[in-house]
C-alpha cells in the first residue's frame, strides 16, 4: 500500500494563532506609542498652534483642520493594523487597535463637533448675505 504524497505546505497567517508572548510584545508597545502620539498631537499639534495663533482666526482654523486630517489618517492606519492583527489572529493586538480606533474616533467626533459649533452662522442669518 502506498501513502499519498502530501501536497506542498502553504503557510497561511490565519491558520495558526499568534503566540501570546509575541502578541503581547507587539500589542503593548504599539498601544502605548499610538496613544502617546494621539495625546501629544492633541496637546502640541493643535493646542500650541492655536495658542501661537494669538487670536488669528484663520491660523487657528488651519491648525484645527490640519489636526482633523492627521487624526483621520491615524484612524485609517489603526484600522488597517487592526485588520492585519485579525488576519494573523493576534487577539491582544486586535483588541488594542480596536480600543485605539474608538479613541481616535471619539477625538475626531469631538474636534469636528467643536469645528461645527464654532462655524455655524448666527440664527436668522442668510447664508450668502454680506452681513453674515
Amino acid at each position: 500500500m502506498t501513502t499519498p504524497v502530501p501536497g506542498p505546505h502553504h503557510w497561511r497567517p490565519w491558520s495558526h494563532r499568534t503566540r501570546r508572548g509575541v502578541d503581547l510584545a507587539l500589542a503593548i508597545p504599539l498601544f502605548l506609542l499610538e496613544t502617546a502620539w494621539l495625546v501629544l498631537d492633541w496637546m502640541f499639534g493643535l493646542g500650541l498652534e492655536v495658542w501661537a495663533a494669538q487670536g488669528d482666526r484663520a491660523r487657528a482654523d488651519a491648525a484645527t483642520l490640519a489636526h482633523i486630517d492627521r487624526v483621520r489618517v491615524f484612524l485609517v492606519a489603526v484600522l488597517v493594523l487592526a485588520v492585519l492583527a485579525a488576519l494573523f489572529r493576534a487577539r491582544w493586538t486586535l483588541i488594542a487597535h480596536v480600543l485605539l480606533a474608538l479613541l481616535a474616533g471619539q477625538v475626531l467626533v469631538f474636534t469636528q463637533h467643536e469645528w461645527d459649533n464654532d462655524h455655524t452662522p448666527a440664527p436668522g442669518c442668510i447664508r450668502y448675505s454680506a452681513s453674515c
